[in-house]
């Protein structure tokens, strides 16, 4: 999500599956479905799900099944990075993140970095750049304020990006909905933390700003060079954060355990399983679908890193997820 699946999309939709939350670690995920992120494309001839002769049956249930296991798989990575906070912190865990990201997207995608030209690399840069700003505001945020608001609120960026330029009535009702949502999560008081509902917003405007530069680079760039390549730019801005760490002696085995098992579950598993999800469901009921991803952060939060939330915070977080739901049906 966590942050987008690090692949990342333009709403948590198949349209433009990334995850993010995580959405997401590189878009946010491809497959049977072409999307901005991947601006993937049968060639001529090729059997595909869409055609008759490639068509594979649905099974909604497999479908949702998956949803979910990709879902939780992404929160209870988000879960054991948190583990390796006290030791590595969160500049650390999203270091190794990243690496785990590169490692798995660029020997798949093979880009040939030295054909790019500045138009592919300029938008790939800023991705690369703002896939690491993203994870790493989320990272510390989960640190500061806990797992399931720091999901809840970076969902606000894509919510945003579905509701930005519209006028409708029912949008604006979204937008409204949002904002009593968000003030109900946070009821804002003296003792709240500040810097860390903060810098979820920032991921949130992190996350908004991936999925604009994915729609563009989706046009730049064929199949999954672009993501492949932000993957690769994250991870190297992250080499001097582990150098560091690695210089002070602070990457033990069980810090790299708990961070190598966040890039693996946050990362590898979601795209896996967003290739696979695809050819079960519609774009529409995924994008739904994957609104309930703040109340899986929240059970993970609760029952792995004992992050018990109030009422306030429950009732929050479900109008959230309504108010989400509702816009990514609508704009389908």
């Amino acid at each position: 999500m966590s942050a987008p699946s690090s692949l990342p999309t333009t709403l948590p939709s198949a349209a433009a599956v990334p995850q993010a939350g995580v959405r997401t670690a590189f878009s946010p995920g491809a497959g049977a479905v072409a999307s901005p992120g991947t601006g993937a494309a049968s060639s001529p001839g090729e059997r595909t799900a869409a055609s008759p002769e490639g068509r594979t049956r649905r099974s909604p249930l497999a479908g949702i099944a998956t949803m979910i296991a990709s879902g939780t798989a992404n929160q209870v990575g988000a879960a054991a990075g948190a583990h390796a906070f006290p030791t590595i912190g969160p500049a650390g865990v999203v270091a190794v993140r990243q690496f785990v990201a590169a490692a798995v997207l660029f020997p798949i995608a093979r880009p040939p970095l030295r054909r790019f030209t500045w138009a592919q690399w300029w938008p790939t840069l800023l991705l690369g750049t703002v896939f690491a700003a993203m994870n790493l505001c989320l990272y510390v945020a989960i640190e500061r304020i806990g797992l399931g608001l720091a999901v809840t609120l970076e969902f606000l960026g894509p919510l945003a990006v579905a509701l930005a330029g519209s006028r409708g009535r029912r949008d604006l009702l979204c937008a409204l909905g949002a904002g009593i949502g968000v003030y109900v999560l946070v009821l804002p008081g003296p003792s709240s933390d500040y810097v860390g509902l903060g810098l979820a917003l920032a991921a949130a405007g992190c996350w908004a700003s991936y999925i604009l530069l994915n729609r563009l680079v989706g046009t730049r760039l064929p199949g999954l060079q672009a993501p492949a390549t932000a993957a690769l730019v994250a991870a190297l801005a992250n080499v001097p954060v582990a150098a560091a760490l690695l210089a002070q002696g602070r990457f033990t085995g069980a810090a790299l355990l708990y961070a190598g098992l966040a890039g693996l579950l946050s990362s590898v598993v979601p795209y896996a399983a967003d290739l696979v999800v695809l050819r079960h469901v519609s774009a529409r009921f995924f994008g739904v679908f994957m609104s309930v991803n703040p109340v899986l952060a929240a059970l993970c939060g609760t029952l792995l890193l004992g992050q018990a939330l109030a009422p306030n915070e429950w009732l929050g977080i479900a109008v959230i997820v309504v108010v989400n739901a509702v816009a990514v049906a609508a704009k389908e």
